[in-house]
């Protein structure tokens, strides 16, 4: 969001559209921390935000919130818990193997290429 000056207006809604922005192009099979997701987004270090934003998505959301995990591939959302089990389950169908609550992001880890020029 750009204000009438032309800069950057850093609100809530700004912040959390960027956010949104980002996380609905990380595409199927592939998985980004929530720290990876705040700097791709431009928020710096916001990652504990990014994870209380991604908690309050409206049910029905087709953000793809369950491809974010925690740094180096551990699964924030505990086994058993109904988030946590459908977290486990979209993954897996799009083939990205979990194991013991982590998932290898050398082999899953979203690297967006950079455009350059």
């Amino acid at each position: 969001m750009h204000g009438e000056d032309g800069l950057y207006q850093d609100t809530p809604d700004a912040r959390r559209t960027a956010l949104y922005s980002v996380l609905g192009q990380v595409p199927s099979g592939k998985v980004v921390s929530y720290g990876q997701l705040a700097e791709l987004a431009g928020l710096g270090r916001a990652a504990r935000w990014v994870g209380r934003t991604l908690a309050q998505l409206p049910d029905g959301s087709r953000l793809p919130w369950h491809r974010v995990l925690g740094a180096s591939g551990r699964l924030s959302l505990a086994a058993g818990t109904p988030s946590g089990d459908e977290q486990r389950a979209r993954l897996r169908a799009e083939g990205v193997q979990v194991t013991n609550n982590r998932v290898d992001m050398t082999r899953h880890g979203w690297r967006p290429v950079e455009h350059s020029g």
